[in-house]
């Protein structure tokens, strides 16, 4: 079955896919100078302003590297949530390339707010610290939640109001945009964001992302293309990234997969919400449903599912949603959650329905869920088991072909 482990997993989006064939003919000139980059720009200026500056990098980690680079210096300090993908998981490139200070923040909610900077800021008058020069939001955060237009405006205008800039890790800026019922630029250029890592490999691309400057300072531009060059984010064959994103942006080809993805992790939550054992952890807003299960369920679950445990010792689990993630995954994925939890309970031998939900309620649905048809007419822990088990084979089976 298709994992709920990451959006890295899944496949390249078909019509991305048909996109980079139809690139792959003939020649075609270097470094960005062709004419499927040109028609790219096309896409990015009409949702991100006319005045964008587009650039395409590699993957993600080199995007807010090159990203960042344009907008501090190595004695400078950049703020994020301790819950950053930029702080916990990119092995310190952006202090190793730049040797500027990440400096991560306590949050409840991966959000940061202008409060969580205020007390840093006597730095800016101390030659002994790092001086504060660009917050790095997320969005949507690492925990699956989006920031509001109002939260980032609140955070570009404090921001700018004391000499810093802001940088948006958009690696999952589609699905905020689409949970929010927002353009792009809504989110992003309206707003007065200085800089974004736009995800390009988490939404359907074989590989490629684009940091985008909306609002460029004029000061700082003239440099981003040796920046560029020099942080080894400068793609030749430039042609087939673009292509990519033409796609992906062309027709909102990205919100068709957004709106897709954000609507199978909402369905996974709502089903897994049934299971007593199973806490919901922070709201679902994207594609990122965040729960805690008992601990000793995690090996059996990812067995039949790949996901990432969060925190093993507490139970706390992340399941990501995909494109090309369906209904029948998440069917299958339940199956297996209500039997660990059917398995649960005592006594062994008298597992019903009645313990979880009514018999109308459960048969009212159960033809569209095949995991509750099953629990519907299992009496024991034995016999529900076996029925899940010769149901996983026989959509496995009719996966593969």
């Amino acid at each position: 079955m298709r994992g709920l482990a990451s959006d890295n997993e899944a496949g390249v989006d078909p019509e991305i896919m048909k996109a980079i064939l139809a690139a792959n003919q003939g020649h075609a000139h270097a470094y960005s100078e062709d004419e499927w980059t040109r028609l790219a720009m096309e896409q990015f200026h009409r949702n991100f302003g006319a005045d964008c500056q587009v650039f395409f990098t590699f993957g993600g980690t080199g995007s807010n590297v090159f990203a960042l680079a344009c907008l501090c210096r190595s004695f400078e300090a950049i703020f994020c949530s301790r819950d950053a993908h930029l702080y916990h998981s990119e092995c310190g490139a952006v202090e190793n390339f730049i040797g500027s200070k990440v400096v991560p923040i306590e949050t409840a909610d991966g959000h940061l707010r202008p409060q969580d900077i205020e007390s840093y800021l006597y730095w800016q008058e101390e030659v002994h610290a790092s001086i504060p020069r660009v917050i790095s939001i997320t969005q949507s955060t690492e925990l699956g939640t989006v920031y509001r237009p109002q939260e980032i405006l609140a955070l570009v205008e404090y921001a700018h109001q004391h000499g810093m800039r802001v940088h948006m890790d958009g690696t999952r800026l589609v699905n905020a945009a689409a949970s929010l019922n927002c353009s792009l630029g809504a989110l992003t250029t309206e707003l007065g964001i200085d800089a974004i890592s736009f995800g390009g490999t988490k939404n359907g691309l074989l590989m490629g992302e684009a940091v985008l400057f909306p609002n460029c300072d004029p000061s700082l531009s003239r440099n981003f293309s040796a920046i560029w060059k020099q942080s080894m984010q400068m793609p030749s064959k430039a042609r087939f990234i673009a292509a990519q994103f033409l796609a992906l942006l062309k027709d909102d080809h990205w919100l068709h997969n957004a709106s897709h993805e954000n609507k199978m992790a909402k369905y996974l939550a709502e089903q897994v919400s049934t299971i007593p054992e199973v806490e919901i952890v922070y709201p679902v807003e994207t594609n990122a449903v965040f729960a805690k299960i008992p601990p000793n369920w995690i090996e059996a679950l990812v067995n039949v599912c790949h996901f990432y445990a969060w925190d093993s010792s507490t139970g706390l689990v992340r399941w990501m949603t995909n494109f090309d993630t369906q209904p029948e995954d998440i069917d299958l994925f339940i199956g297996k959650l209500y039997s660990l939890s059917m398995a649960s309970v005592r006594p062994e031998n008298a597992i019903t329905l009645e313990q979880r939900m009514s018999r109308e309620q459960a048969k009212d649905i159960s033809e569209t869920r095949p995991w509750l048809s099953m629990i519907c007419d299992s009496q024991s822990t034995e016999e529900l088991k076996n029925k899940y088990d010769s149901w996983a084979k026989t959509y496995d089976a009719d996966v593969r072909k």
